[in-house]
């Protein structure tokens, strides 16, 4: 950390050190605009004179509702330099979401990204009573804006550099940087709200501290590689990514020009680190298989026969087992043959580290991906441990495992077969929930995650699931939904589902498709039908899903094996109940929701 006890005297030092280096980059209108270290400076300090010129003191909270760009970085760190703590939400949550957020953070400032998050914000101000400014981004669509209480960026960062001009304003903000200390809350994270109400992780100076040093562990990046923020920046995930690790590596970080672009942006910027839920990476998967159904018959011999090589030395590289050097080179001048069309086409023709966590993956899509030549390293972490705490190490990788731990972190199993951490990651404790805090750390700082697994010899973990989400059927076996889940999720007409059988005989499934290639699947086909609720019921589509079921079966025990399932009706997205912010199905909402469905499946 080079003599820095906090990230934001890091950021302030690689601002000096890098100040012509670009930073950030972000798309506006199909142009990449460049942001240098300097400038980056500038207009964060703007933002945090601004933000004390409002009357804020240090560990008040300043909230943001966007999508990733540029502003938010400013916005957020600023915030943190003059000792404020920063507040994520989510560009999709309700109007009911951010009040709750707003009220339980108590928030003074809100800074929105346009019309559409300014129009949450009024409609709810009412019942915040200490939100004192809302400052608007994007000003499209909003001629004739008077509101006292509402502001522009342009107008509100305009006040921010008329300060810093002055030297004892921009001393001040100096001051407040150096006054930061480890102990000091950076920002609030809030969950997911799965079981009850969000609650806000307090993460800490220290725990940031902690994991930019841990990074150089897990990342090849070097100053100038490019990488993609495409993930909520509410996230940890992406937090940790486009905030903090650069200020240990220096890549420039890459914002698409919106959420419908990232898998184009992805191509052009060609990124040397790549993060991503797997269901990014099983998008990316389907897309393949997509591209090779329209593809020509050589095309489609020569893909199966080199990801069939691929497949064997990955096999034979994961088991230890030596493979003839004749037979590398080979597989090599066939990958450069045959996959560096497929990997430009996905984008990933220059990575150098390819990460997946935030929840359960398939090993069959992680073998997939190394079969094309990419490593995808699986990693594990919460937001109770300010991301990242286990991942595989890139010569070591073991399928199935989210790897071995960080250094400095402790892990092990506890009781039940619930995986604790210790360490430096882990959180401070959830904002006004002391209770909810002495539940989850204990006296001796081991962090409670409430996932279950199990950890080998060599001291790789493997995640089991939920230990809520464990189930045990009417004959008292007990299953691990994930591990089902993921197999069939593999397919690329699935795009997420849920296994029941809690209480019952035997299992079955409520699945969501993949709108995308299920809608190709029957226009090849000339499957009739007019609306995505009349997709789901086509026999035809019935009988792919059918299939795809029957082979994931024929892997799995029978006790393990799916005996029925449903076609969710809906096309979700995160707005409705049953979806996360992350795009993960609501296990209790789902199955309560759908109970009536779940019932046709199992006759008296």
């Amino acid at each position: 950390m080079e003599g820095c006890q906090t990230p934001q005297q890091l950021w302030r030092l690689r601002c000096q050190q890098w100040a012509d280096t670009p930073a950030l980059r972000h798309k506006k209108k199909g142009i990449w605009h460049t942001v240098s270290w300097s400038d980056y400076y500038a207009q964060a300090r703007a933002v945090g004179l601004a933000l004390s010129a409002q009357g804020l003191q240090p560990g008040q909270t300043v909230a943001i509702l966007a999508e990733n760009r540029p502003e938010w970085l400013y916005a957020d760190m600023g915030a943190q330099a003059m000792g404020l703590i920063g507040v994520g939400l989510y560009p999709t949550a309700s109007p009911e979401q951010v009040a709750f957020i707003l009220q339980d953070s108590r928030a003074r400032v809100l800074i929105v990204e346009n019309q559409e998050q300014l129009d949450k914000a009024v409609a709810v101000r009412a019942q915040c009573p200490e939100l004192q400014r809302i400052v608007v981004i994007d000003l499209e669509g909003l001629r004739g804006l008077s509101d006292p209480c509402i502001s522009t960026w342009t107008e509100f960062v305009a006040g921010g550099h008329e300060l810093a001009v002055e030297k004892s304003k921009a001393a001040d903000f100096e001051a407040a940087v150096d006054r930061g200390r480890a102990g000091d809350i950076a920002f609030l994270v809030y969950t997911s709200g799965t079981t009850g109400q969000p609650k806000g992780a307090m993460v800490a100076n220290r725990n940031l501290v902690f994991q930019i040093a841990s990074a150089p562990q897990y990342l090849d990046l070097k100053r100038g590689d490019r990488t993609l923020s495409f993930l909520p920046l509410c996230h940890i995930a992406e937090r940790m990514g486009t905030v903090y690790n650069p200020l240990a590596f220096g890549p420039i970080v890459h914002f698409p020009e919106n959420s419908g672009t990232v898998f184009n942006d992805t191509r052009e910027v060609m990124p040397h680190l790549l993060f991503g839920p797997p269901r990014f990476w099983e998008k990316m998967y389907s897309q393949v298989t997509l591209y090779l159904q329209d593809s020509i018959a050589l095309a489609r011999w020569a893909y199966a026969y080199v990801s069939g090589e691929g497949a064997v030395l990955s096999e034979a590289r994961l088991s230890g087992r030596p493979v003839a050097a004749w037979r590398s080179a080979r597989y090599q001048l066939m990958q450069r043959l045959v996959f560096s069309n497929l990997r430009s086409f996905l984008g990933l023709s220059e990575i150098k580290t390819a990460l997946t966590g935030a929840a359960p993956v398939s090993p069959d899509l992680l073998k997939w991906y190394m079969s094309i030549g990419i490593d995808l390293i699986e990693s594990y972490g919460l937001t109770e441990t300010c991301g990242f705490c286990t991942a595989n190490p890139p010569s070591r990788i073991k399928i199935g495992y989210a790897g071995v731990k960080a250094l400095g972190t402790e892990v092990r199993i506890g009781h039940e077969e619930e995986i604790l951490v210790r360490g430096g990651n882990v959180f401070a404790g959830y904002w006004n929930l002391p209770e909810k805090t002495a539940e989850t750390i204990d006296p001796e700082g081991w962090l409670h995650t409430g996932d279950c697994g199990e950890m080998d010899e060599q001291g790789y973990l493997r995640i089991k699931d939920r230990i809520k989400d464990i189930i045990i059927t009417s004959g008292g076996k007990n299953i691990t939904p994930s591990l089902i889940e993921n197999q069939i999720k593999f397919s690329p007409y699935i795009s997420d589902a849920i296994v029941i059988g809690e209480a019952r005989r035997f299992l079955t499934c409520l699945i969501m498709i993949d709108p995308d290639n299920v809608a190709k699947y029957a226009q090849d086909r000339q499957v009739p039908y007019t609306d995505f609720a009349s997709l789901t019921r086509a026999q035809a589509v019935l009988q792919l899903i059918g299939k795809e079921i029957e082979t994931v079966n024929a892997r799995l025990a029978r006790v393990e094996q799916i005996k029925d399932f449903r076609l969710i009706d809906q096309m979700l997205t995160a707005e409705d109940e049953e979806l996360t912010p992350t795009m993960k199905l609501k296990r209790k909402v789902v199955t309560a929701k759908y109970g009536p469905l779940i019932d046709t499946m199992y006759p008296p």
